[in-house]
C-alpha cells in the first residue's frame, strides 16, 4: 500500500476532529512489529481516524516510523506532534445489500401464490 494524500481542507477538518481523541495504539519496547501494524490496521478499519504514540526521543527515527506506518497501512498522516501521529483512512465503500428472495408458502425460491378470489 502507499500513503494517502489529503486536500488541505480535509486535513484541517480531520485535525480538529482528532483533537479530543486519545491514542489507541502505543508502540512498545519492541518497536514497529507486524502485530503493531496489524493493530493499527484494525483500529483504522474500526474508527477511520486514530492517534498512535511512539515513545522515541530521536525525531528523525520517529518521522521514519510515522512514514513507514502510513505507507504500510495505506493511511494518510493528518498531523504529527511530538510523539503522537494522527492517521486517517477512509472507510471502504459499502456493498449494496442484496434483495431478499420472495418467500411464499412453498419456502424460499418458490413464487408466492396469488391471493384467493372472494365469493
Amino acid at each position: 500500500m502507499s500513503e494517502l494524500a489529503l486536500e488541505k481542507n480535509l486535513r484541517l477538518e480531520l485535525k480538529a476532529q482528532a483533537n479530543s481523541l486519545k491514542p489507541l495504539v502505543l508502540l512498545g519496547a519492541a518497536g514497529l512489529t507486524e502485530a503493531v501494524v496489524a493493530e493499527i490496521d484494525r483500529a483504522l478499519d474500526a474508527h477511520g481516524l486514530i492517534k498512535v504514540r511512539v515513545p522515541l526521543d530521536d525525531r528523525a527515527e520517529r518521522e521514519a516510523i510515522f512514514a513507514d506506518i502510513a505507507d504500510r497501512v495505506g493511511a494518510a498522516r493528518v498531523h504529527a506532534i511530538g510523539r503522537l501521529i494522527v492517521l486517517y483512512r477512509p472507510p471502504p465503500p459499502a456493498d449494496p445489500p442484496e434483495a431478499p428472495e420472495p418467500v411464499g408458502r412453498g419456502g424460499p425460491g418458490k413464487a408466492p401464490r396469488p391471493p384467493r378470489r372472494q365469493r
